[in-house]
Protein backbone atom coordinates (compact mmCIF):
# COMPACT_ATOMS: atom_id res chain seq x y z
CA UNK A 1 0.00 0.00 0.00
CA UNK A 2 1.20 3.53 -0.75
CA UNK A 3 -0.31 6.56 0.95
CA UNK A 4 0.20 10.06 -0.83
CA UNK A 5 -0.13 12.78 1.05
CA UNK A 6 -1.00 16.19 -0.32
CA UNK A 7 1.53 18.41 1.59
CA UNK A 8 4.10 15.74 0.52
CA UNK A 9 2.96 16.22 -3.04
CA UNK A 10 4.53 19.18 -5.31
CA UNK A 11 2.99 21.57 -7.42
CA UNK A 12 3.19 21.69 -11.20
CA UNK A 13 1.26 24.39 -13.51
CA UNK A 14 -1.21 21.53 -16.20
CA UNK A 15 -1.36 23.16 -19.73
CA UNK A 16 -4.53 24.74 -19.16
CA UNK A 17 -2.97 27.05 -16.41
CA UNK A 18 -4.38 25.69 -12.60
CA UNK A 19 -1.90 24.60 -10.41
CA UNK A 20 -1.78 20.87 -9.12
CA UNK A 21 -1.19 18.45 -6.82
CA UNK A 22 -1.35 14.90 -8.16
CA UNK A 23 -2.04 12.57 -5.51
CA UNK A 24 -2.41 9.22 -7.76
CA UNK A 25 -1.66 8.69 -11.47
CA UNK A 26 1.03 7.67 -13.58
CA UNK A 27 4.04 10.43 -12.37
CA UNK A 28 3.52 9.38 -8.76
CA UNK A 29 3.41 5.58 -9.84
CA UNK A 30 0.36 4.05 -8.03
CA UNK A 31 -2.05 4.57 -10.54
CA UNK A 32 -2.35 3.39 -14.11
CA UNK A 33 -5.64 3.71 -15.11
CA UNK A 34 -6.28 7.09 -13.74
CA UNK A 35 -5.35 9.59 -11.70
CA UNK A 36 -6.55 12.04 -8.81
CA UNK A 37 -5.47 15.93 -8.01
CA UNK A 38 -5.93 18.46 -6.34
CA UNK A 39 -6.20 22.12 -8.26
CA UNK A 40 -6.50 25.52 -7.55
CA UNK A 41 -7.12 28.67 -8.56
CA UNK A 42 -6.74 31.96 -7.08
CA UNK A 43 -9.22 34.54 -6.60
CA UNK A 44 -9.88 36.40 -10.06
CA UNK A 45 -8.18 33.39 -11.88
CA UNK A 46 -9.20 31.08 -14.54
CA UNK A 47 -8.05 27.85 -16.62
CA UNK A 48 -7.71 28.18 -20.62
CA UNK A 49 -10.66 26.39 -22.16
CA UNK A 50 -9.52 22.83 -23.13
CA UNK A 51 -10.88 19.77 -23.71
CA UNK A 52 -9.76 15.81 -23.50
CA UNK A 53 -9.35 13.73 -26.46
CA UNK A 54 -9.58 10.34 -24.48
CA UNK A 55 -10.16 11.54 -20.60
CA UNK A 56 -13.45 11.54 -18.84
CA UNK A 57 -12.71 13.89 -16.33
CA UNK A 58 -14.78 14.47 -12.11
CA UNK A 59 -14.23 17.85 -10.68
CA UNK A 60 -15.42 17.95 -7.26
CA UNK A 61 -15.11 21.32 -5.56
CA UNK A 62 -13.95 21.19 -2.23
CA UNK A 63 -13.30 25.17 -1.51
CA UNK A 64 -14.38 28.49 -2.53
CA UNK A 65 -16.50 29.37 -5.43
CA UNK A 66 -16.49 29.72 -9.00
CA UNK A 67 -18.34 29.40 -12.46
CA UNK A 68 -17.72 26.61 -14.71
CA UNK A 69 -18.42 26.29 -18.26
CA UNK A 70 -19.05 22.67 -19.99
CA UNK A 71 -19.74 22.99 -23.67
CA UNK A 72 -22.28 25.73 -23.88
CA UNK A 73 -23.73 25.38 -20.44
CA UNK A 74 -22.40 27.65 -18.00
CA UNK A 75 -23.31 27.57 -14.06
CA UNK A 76 -22.14 28.47 -10.73
CA UNK A 77 -20.59 26.18 -8.87
CA UNK A 78 -19.53 25.28 -4.52
CA UNK A 79 -18.12 22.87 -2.39
CA UNK A 80 -20.33 19.86 -2.75
CA UNK A 81 -20.58 20.46 -6.16
CA UNK A 82 -19.13 17.22 -8.78
CA UNK A 83 -19.26 17.84 -12.17
CA UNK A 84 -18.88 14.50 -14.52
CA UNK A 85 -16.98 16.15 -18.10
CA UNK A 86 -16.72 13.92 -21.01
CA UNK A 87 -14.06 13.40 -23.09
CA UNK A 88 -13.88 15.89 -26.33
CA UNK A 89 -16.35 18.06 -24.07
CA UNK A 90 -14.57 21.82 -23.56
CA UNK A 91 -14.46 23.52 -19.99
CA UNK A 92 -13.43 26.13 -18.39
CA UNK A 93 -13.21 27.10 -14.48
CA UNK A 94 -13.36 30.61 -12.99
CA UNK A 95 -13.05 31.67 -9.40
CA UNK A 96 -15.57 33.77 -8.57
CA UNK A 97 -14.66 34.26 -5.20
CA UNK A 98 -12.25 36.19 -2.56
CA UNK A 99 -10.49 32.58 -1.45
CA UNK A 100 -8.66 30.12 -3.35
CA UNK A 101 -10.63 27.67 -5.42
CA UNK A 102 -9.81 24.31 -4.43
CA UNK A 103 -11.51 21.61 -6.06
CA UNK A 104 -10.10 17.51 -7.00
CA UNK A 105 -10.27 16.31 -10.45
CA UNK A 106 -10.07 12.82 -11.60
CA UNK A 107 -8.90 11.18 -15.28
CA UNK A 108 -9.88 8.37 -16.04
CA UNK A 109 -7.35 7.46 -18.39
CA UNK A 110 -5.01 9.41 -16.34
CA UNK A 111 -4.21 12.78 -16.67
CA UNK A 112 -1.38 13.78 -19.50
CA UNK A 113 -0.81 16.85 -21.14
CA UNK A 114 -0.75 14.70 -24.78
CA UNK A 115 -4.14 14.52 -23.90
CA UNK A 116 -5.05 17.98 -23.08
CA UNK A 117 -6.50 20.38 -26.20
CA UNK A 118 -5.77 23.82 -25.66
CA UNK A 119 -8.94 25.96 -27.61
CA UNK A 120 -8.43 29.48 -26.48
Amino acid sequence: MKVTTLQGTRAFITLDGSEIRELAGVPTGNALNQSLAEATLPPGGATQEHYHRESEEIYYLTHGRGRLRVGAEEREVAPGDAVVIAPGLTHKLWNTGDEPLRLLCCCAPAYSHEDTVITE
